[in-house]
């Protein structure tokens, strides 16, 4: 599926050896790549993938042979040590990087953050609990870099549209003993009545540690409206009780359950969740191809305003490198996510 013709050339490093998982994961997010190339179907692009071995010297090196080759623009790499490795030689060339790290510290400066940015997602479900009438919060946060991270963009939120925080309660992640205090915290203040709803922004091995401890002091969702974060977007997360009815803010599913079915259809195998990434950082790249040359890929269009389309919904670039979203919100149902709120279809009406 790679083109061989185009007149446009884009670089793509990934790990596709190493150690571990890490290359049948860069092999997905290649797929994917080529796919979105497929799929848009423009003989101008030529898509140059380079092994950067999953080291620094291997990632420079890939990036120099990139821009060797003439390449316009670098999809990837992976990791963050592999983003700064890249970033200085590819900056010296002006040429912009469009990476899948989560570490908003290495964007800037020409390198763009295509991810799913820890935190990014809390002014959306903190928006639409406000617009709902929820407005007392009982916090229950793990003691984790994301917990403080999603703490923070949290208190931000509410400051903004005028909730305030009543309960806060932390528990060590990984520790189903350690969480049965914060949970009594919790359960104190809702049946006080104190609070109309619980912020609990944790990932499926906590959730699944902490919903029966929450059932079993009478908290669920049913009593106290329960507000996650993207982190709830995983399979099954409707089998836990307590959790059933809670609101966490995500990509429309539609738009994941149809890339994976035809990425099923072509190489046999499931997708990793990251896979989307590759496809519209590449569909991107198909959208802004037909730009003269020296103006296809600089700042300017790269972080429009208006941002642009792909797998996960509307999302857009912005300055300082990372990345801003147009999200649903869901509700937890035993049978899969329901969408209360469709995602914005342009960045004037969403919510945040």
């Amino acid at each position: 599926m790679t083109g061989s013709t185009g007149a446009v050339k884009v670089a793509l490093l990934l790990p596709l050896t190493g150690s571990g998982n890490t290359p049948s994961v860069a092999r997905a997010l290649k797929q994917a790549a080529e796919l979105a190339l497929f799929d848009f179907d423009n003989p101008a692009i030529t898509l140059v993938p380079k092994d950067t071995k999953g080291t620094p010297d291997g990632t420079r090196a890939a990036a120099e042979s990139a821009l060797h080759d003439g390449a316009e623009l670098i999809i990837g790499p992976l990791f963050a040590q592999e983003v700064t490795a890249a970033a200085p030689v590819a900056t010296q060339r002006n040429v912009p990087m469009i990476a899948f790290s989560s570490d908003e510290k290495v964007a800037g400066n020409g390198v763009y953050l295509l991810s799913f940015l820890a935190g990014r997602d809390v002014p959306r479900i903190v928006s639409y609990a406000l617009a709902h009438g929820k407005h007392n919060f009982a916090l229950l946060i793990p003691q984790s870099p994301y917990g403080r991270l999603a703490e923070a963009a949290f208190a931000r939120s509410m400051g903004r549209g005028g909730g305030q925080s009543v309960v806060r309660a932390t528990f060590p992640p990984n520790d189903a003993n350690a969480m049965l205090g914060p949970v009594r915290q919790i359960a104190s203040a809702m049946k006080a009545g104190q609070v109309d709803a619980l912020f609990l922004p944790a990932g499926p091995e906590d959730l699944q540690s902490l919903a029966p401890l929450l059932a079993s002091n009478e908290v669920t969702s049913k009593r106290l409206q329960f507000l996650g974060t993207g982190q709830w977007d995983y399979p099954n997360v409707g089998r836990e009780a307590a959790l059933v009815g809670g609101w966490f803010p995500a990509p429309d599913p539609k738009g994941w359950s149809d890339f994976a079915a035809k990425y099923a259809k072509t190489y046999g195998a499931t997708p990793p969740r990251i896979a989307s990434l590759a496809y519209d950082a590449v569909s991107l790249a198909v959208s802004l191809s037909p730009n003269p040359p020296g103006q296809r890929y600089t700042a300017t269009t790269l972080t429009r305003g208006s941002g642009f389309a792909g797998v996960d919904g509307l999302f857009r670039l912005l300055p300082d490198g990372t990345s801003e979203r147009g999200l649903a919100i869901l509700q937890v149902r035993e049978y899969g996510p329901e969408k209360l709120e469709p995602a914005p279809n342009n960045f004037t009406s969403a919510q945040y």
